[in-house]
């Protein structure tokens, strides 16, 4: 089979095998970096200096983790996703568990996508104002359900731009930052944060940093969908975690060095007020319509694999077999409408009053939920080195031992509550898994 996989080459991909290397890897860093970077900053800002330590601890934690996938694509090139990686080496219950609790986190994702951008495209598009921001919210997620129902070449595409577009606001920051530090390297020694480096700091800002790096699985999870998956995977994986990470740390660390620790806390729109310090006032607001292009993209590319994961797990029996169904053009449309009224209940309850925190602090233990894959992922390249079956053994059990220690670690991060509730949720899949086998 060809390994030649740019964008001519998708048409002619092997059958059910349509996602090349460009499509994987703007998977990769399309749903990595979503609209949390916009706001990331400023989150940071309280922690100074330990921020830039906090990235590099979160950085180099996703890089471990990314080598943990690619280092299971390699080794089972016709698996299907992560489930069939589990199940070989853990066994069928680890393996639900882990997919339960990340299937979960993806589709409330989706719907806290959908209705993030909404006050993004109202500015970047005033004639939305008029539009009520829910029926604007399920517009905008079923709109990306519909492109999905078209293939996952279709949705691989839409991917493929967004994720270029939504690069542009970061190429354009870095650059000027680069030109300022020429220019004038003090600027860089005016406001120093005054926040003094402490573990305790460095652990929150790790934690926080965590949340804009899921995604780095995302050329893992449809699997079964990608051309030449022993190559392609690995290498879009790593390509796209090395690109995000640096495109993160950069960014970060040029706000937190022009502005002021006070001002960058305080700010709604962190990249707006860097660009306004550095190209005048005003220049900044053109940056809501990346904002808009960066959501709608990450909305796009986890809504592809929310109906991919749905799909492999009906197939394996995880969820009732008929979501395993596709229609003519390949694509999992049972997986893709049920998934979709899942996120449209979300965003429902999202503009419920009464429900309105519950869904907020929901958002925020879809961290903790995806946390399971990744430790269970780590563990199954222990299990690899201790059968003795493969090449160079003894990565797998450095690997394997650095991606748990990490996993681990992000878990103790995060603190008490969102764990108990990542629990809870692997918990409610217990009777789902006892119905299905009972079946």
């Amino acid at each position: 089979m060809s390994r030649d996989t740019g964008p001519e080459r998708e048409g002619g991909a092997e059958p059910g095998r349509e996602l090349g290397f460009w499509m994987c890897t703007a998977l990769v860093v399309g749903n990595t970096i979503g609209m949390g970077i916009f706001l990331l900053p400023a989150s940071l800002a309280p922690y100074g200096f330990n921020a830039l330590i906090g990235w590099g601890i979160t950085a180099a934690g996703m890089i471990v983790l990314a080598r943990v996938f690619v280092r299971l694509a390699r080794t089972f090139p016709q698996a299907d996703g992560p489930y069939a990686y589990l199940r070989s080496t853990l066994g069928e219950w680890p393996a639900f568990v882990a997919l339960w609790c990340y299937w979960i986190s993806c589709w409330v994702t989706n719907s806290a996508l959908a209705v993030g951008v909404v006050g993004y495209l109202a500015n970047a598009v005033p004639a939305f104002a008029s539009v009520g921001p829910l029926a604007l919210a399920l517009g905008l997620l079923w709109l990306f359900v519909g492109a999905n129902l078209l293939g996952v070449s279709a949705g691989g595409r839409v991917q493929v731009v967004t994720t270029a577009l939504k690069l542009v606001p970061m190429v354009v920051v870095i650059a000027l930052g680069c030109w300022l530090l020429l220019a004038d390297p003090a600027a860089y020694a005016r406001h120093p944060p005054a926040a003094p480096i402490e573990f305790g700091s460095m652990l929150a800002a790790s934690t926080i940093a965590l949340y804009a790096m899921l995604g780095v699985e995302s050329a893992a999870v449809p699997a079964g969908r990608v051309r030449d998956a022993a190559t392609t995977i690995p290498r879009a994986t790593m390509v796209g975690t090395l690109l995000t990470a640096a495109v993160y740390v950069a960014v970060s660390g040029i706000a937190i060095a022009l502005i002021p620790e006070a001002e960058l806390a305080a700010s709604q729109a962190p990249f707006a007020d860097l660009l306004d310090r550095l190209l005048g006032a005003g220049s900044g607001r053109w940056l809501s319509v990346f904002v808009v292009v960066s959501g709608l993209g990450a909305l796009n590319g986890w809504i592809l694999l929310t109906g991919e994961l749905t799909r492999t797990m009906a197939s394996h029996e995880m969820l009732p077999q008929s979501l395993s169904r596709t229609n003519r053009l390949g694509a999992p449309a049972a997986g893709l409408l049920v998934t979709g009224l899942l996120a449209t209940a979300m965003v429902l309850m999202n503009y419920s009053k009464s429900l309105v925190e519950g869904f907020t602090f929901l958002t925020l233990v879809v961290t903790a939920a995806a946390l399971p894959m990744y430790l269970f992922c780590a563990i199954a390249l222990v299990v690899l080195w201790k059968r003795g079956e493969h090449v160079a053994s003894r990565d797998l059990l450095v690997l394997g031992l650095a991606g748990s220690a990490y996993s681990v670690f992000a878990f103790v991060g995060m603190g008490r509550e969102p764990f108990l509730w990542g629990l809870a949720l692997a918990a409610a899949g217990v009777p789902v898994y006892a119905w299905f086998r009972r079946r």
